[in-house]
């Protein structure tokens, strides 16, 4: 899951296509907010993988399967807990 946010960062030395399970992620690419919870269009065999690297900072640790069940286009809020 992922959608553009008003942010402008560079790509940093540790960002990386593969990422884990309820990773958090910027991706430079397209200034977006991401979510890792499965498999994308550019995962190979069971990994996750983004489109292009992202700079990962953060993990989501609970309620994961709920991600599958937000339609294309709803509204996300963020917050930190």
């Amino acid at each position: 899951m992922y959608f553009s946010i008003p942010v402008d960062l560079a790509l940093e030395t540790e960002a990386r296509e593969e990422v884990a399970e309820g990773d958090l992620g910027y991706w430079p690419t397209g200034r977006a907010f991401c979510i890792f919870f499965g498999r994308t269009p550019a995962s190979r065999g069971g990994e996750i993988r983004a489109a292009s690297a992202v700079n990962i900072f953060g993990r989501v640790v609970s309620n994961l399967d709920s991600l599958y069940q937000v339609a294309d286009g709803a509204d996300i809020v963020i917050e930190q807990v």
